[in-house]
């Protein structure tokens, strides 16, 4: 598979209504019930392109349409984690890459934020056992509800693809959607990237989106 350095456009606000997986309904609802219920911890883990961070950023996005404060943390953000004032939601992403250091803010996190009656979110590439994090910290992310999320079927990541092509104004023949789906990573972030990227290449060239456009762009960054 390529992997190619894609410039990004600022990404589109993530919510429930716009989520793609339905295999993941379960997680979906809890999440919507949750958010309007008790403080009970919520962990969603599954492979990359799986929606996780989407829906952490749904849950952020539903909680703050309320007036309400959250809070985002992410593995690579510089400790120390504060809790804001009056927090309702803290959301934690990629926990498995948590090193010492994050471990014990996120764990100082984790009790603050029970203490003070704020809802916690967090989302990871394992299931809590397998984590390679402390044990408290482990046993805590596996307190409340534990969601495996399931990969988006073909149909809808094609669903999708269409979806943002036709927002765009992008005509996405099915030749050019065969080749995305044959040549890269069916990871559906990534394909909106590459989207993305292909939609700026189009309007810089003023020529349709096909095939031999699509390769032309790919040579252009491989060899940038």
């Amino acid at each position: 598979m390529k992997q190619l350095p894609l410039p990004i456009s600022p990404e589109p606000v993530r919510s429930f209504d716009n989520f793609i997986g339905q295999g993941n309904l379960q997680a979906v609802e809890q999440l919507r019930l949750w958010r309007q219920g008790a403080a009970v911890p919520i962990y969603l883990w599954g492979a990359r392109g799986c929606g996780k961070t989407h829906l952490l950023r749904a849950a952020v996005t539903a909680h703050q349409a309320r007036g309400q404060v959250c809070a985002w943390f992410d593995a690579l953000d510089p400790t120390p984690w504060l809790l804001p004032d009056d927090c309702a939601l803290v959301a934690v992403d990629n926990v498995e890459r948590l090193d010492a250091a994050h471990q014990a803010s996120a764990f100082a996190l984790f009790e603050l934020a029970k203490a003070q009656g704020a809802q916690w979110l967090a989302a990871g590439a394992a299931p809590p056992v397998d984590l390679p994090l402390r044990e408290d910290l482990r046993t805590r992310l596996g307190w409340g509800h534990v969601f495996a999320l399931a990969m988006p079927l073909e149909h809808e990541v094609r669903a999708a693809l269409r979806r943002e092509a036709d927002r765009r104004g992008i005509f996405l023949g099915d030749e050019v959607m065969a080749y995305l789906l044959t040549r890269f990573a069916r990871d559906l972030a990534s394909l909106m990237a590459l989207l993305d990227q292909l939609d700026h290449y189009a309007m810089a060239t003023q020529r349709t989106v096909t095939v031999p456009l699509l390769k032309q762009m790919l040579r252009e960054s491989e060899a940038a």
